[in-house]
């Protein structure tokens, strides 16, 4: 008797999706996504805190914010978004609004490091 295929999960439980979920979607879509950066700001690349920044704001600076709960209390993917990108699941507004402001301050800092390589 044949063994049944194992399923792969493309969809992280922690947030985010896993290697197999970045694959699947390049070959649906033929975008090539990589993994949130998890780094300490000073451990960053200039690229990594323009990429990180970007998903900070892009996520959790927009009007109206989506819902961060279900309606059992756990949270949505969109919350657990965060965590794929190592910073804390934001429970509160006020939460997802401190992650999109860390984002802008990291675009701003990637701003200031281009200018200065270009000088």
């Amino acid at each position: 008797m044949p063994n049944p295929k194992k399923k792969t999960t493309t969809k992280n439980p922690k947030g985010g999706l896993t290697a197999a979920g970045r694959r699947a979607f390049e070959k649906k879509q033929g975008a090539h996504l990589k993994p949130g950066v998890k780094k300490k700001i000073a451990d960053m690349t200039p690229d990594e805190m323009r990429r990180k920044g970007s998903w900070a704001v892009r996520f959790y600076g927009r009007t109206p914010l989506p819902p961060l709960r279900k309606k059992d209390g756990s949270p949505t993917r969109h919350a657990l978004s965060a965590h794929a990108w190592g910073e804390p699941v934001p429970k509160t507004e006020a939460a997802a609004r401190r992650i999109a402001d860390k984002g802008r301050r990291l675009l701003a800092r990637y701003k200031r490091e281009k200018a200065k390589r270009r000088s």
